[in-house]
């Protein structure tokens, strides 16, 4: 079978791929401790079940307008303009299927072939591979463990070139945790609107800070930077949602219809009772979000102490998100009790799923061997039980 040649530039998900894999071992009755996906253990709060159930029976069951139903785009405008204190117009908000989707349509209106994108490095497994199906060129940016992942905006600076569209910034980030500082997140603001490229900024974990982390948007900086500027958003984390499919982009008018094209091409719109969900979600009560907050703060802190206890591995605490990042790179080149010989992370990670029995996603997956990513988004019996077997593990290689 001949396939199309877009796909010899890209690969499947690695994550949905390590989450797959533990999800069969668990089907054939073995004990796996998954810390694979990046999706919330709790079930989505009651009063959104209740409201998409209301939704179903007064007829959410029909199409939507392309850009997402009125009431959605109001609130959704309301809802990132009030955490932001900017103004935004329903006519700026574009609603899809999930975030990723935003991504997608985003890249796909902005990027011609051979524009490049610049991504900071850890970064998210699927931005490279949705600028290559766009034709586009994605210019990877590596940040340090030593310097908390924080990109150098003199770095984004040597990277431009004349082909250079857009910058793409993950913060609270996936994989790391790690939340960029304000004045990071200012200087590549300045950088964007002084070389007239976007900034795309990937929010979705934006109400998932700990500790002294501070989340920054840097489009409050002025209309020169809200011209240049992208904000994905959406409900899948915070509100326990992954399985709705909604995510939302706040963008220059042009931008959302050229958004909209696309999008009336290909899913049309997200699912009628998921929009009627996800309004029920920003509008509604927030007490929900901040337990789930909290308990994720709680594993966070458990993970990282115990993953630091492993003699060989460190890992930068993170700020956001429900990620840690630990760096098993001493473990590279050591050998299994077999005598087999670790030579990367895909192997590593390999070995650990079936001597340990604990899913992890290999670092390389997001641009940084050596390192693995674990979720915590998962019960702290897991956390714990899971980074225990780690412990009993990693010390087995020699």
């Amino acid at each position: 079978m001949k396939l199309a040649r877009r796909l010899s530039v890209v690969e499947p998900s690695p994550t949905l791929a390590v989450s797959a894999k533990a999800a069969k071992l668990k089907a054939e009755g073995i004990d796996v401790v998954s810390f694979g996906a990046g999706e919330p253990d709790f079930d989505t709060p009651v009063h959104i079940k209740e409201a998409a159930k209301k939704a179903l029976d007064a007829g959410a069951t029909k199409y939507t307008l392309v850009e997402g139903t009125v009431p959605l785009r109001k609130a959704v405008a309301k809802w990132i303009g009030d955490a932001h204190g900017i103004p935004v117009e329903p006519g700026e908000v574009i609603v899809s299927s999930g975030a990723k989707q935003s991504i997608f349509n985003a890249i796909f209106a902005l990027i011609d072939e051979g524009d490049e994108v610049i991504i900071p490095t850890p970064a998210w497994v699927s931005y490279n591979d949705i600028v290559k199906l766009a034709g586009g060129r994605p210019v990877n940016v590596p940040t340090k463990a030593e310097e908390n992942f924080q990109v150098r905006v003199e770095d984004v600076a040597k990277a431009i070139t004349p082909r250079t569209k857009m910058i793409l910034v993950c913060s609270p980030s996936n994989p790391t945790g790690a939340i960029y500082e304000e004045a990071t997140l200012r200087g590549l603001a300045k950088l964007a609107v002084e070389k007239d490229v976007w900034l795309m900024t990937d929010d979705i974990y934006r109400t998932l800070v700990y500790g002294d982390g501070k989340f920054f948007q840097p489009a409050v900086m002025g209309a020169d930077v809200r011209a240049h500027t992208l904000i994905i958003d959406g409900v899948s984390k915070a509100f326990a949602m992954t399985g709705w499919r909604v995510g939302f982009t706040v963008a220059p008018k042009a931008v959302v219809e050229a958004m909209a094209t696309i999008q009336g091409q290909s899913t049309t719109h997200a699912a009628a009772v998921s929009q009627a969900a996800a309004l029920a979600a920003i509008e509604g009560p927030t007490d929900e979000l901040e337990k789930m907050r909290v308990e994720f703060d709680k594993r966070r802190k458990v993970m990282v102490a115990r993953l630091r206890e492993i003699p060989g591995v460190t890992c930068v605490e993170p700020k956001g998100a429900f990620y840690a990042f630990p760096d098993l790179s001493a473990f590279i080149g050591r050998k299994t009790p077999e005598g087999k010989k670790i030579e990367n992370d895909v192997q590593l990670c390999e070995w650990l799923i079936e001597a340990a029995r604990v899913a992890v996603v290999m670092g390389s997956a997001f641009h940084a061997p050596g390192f693995v990513r674990l979720s915590y988004a998962t019960s702290m019996k897991n956390v714990e039980e899971g980074v225990r077997r780690l412990a009993e593990a990693l010390p087995r290689l020699v």
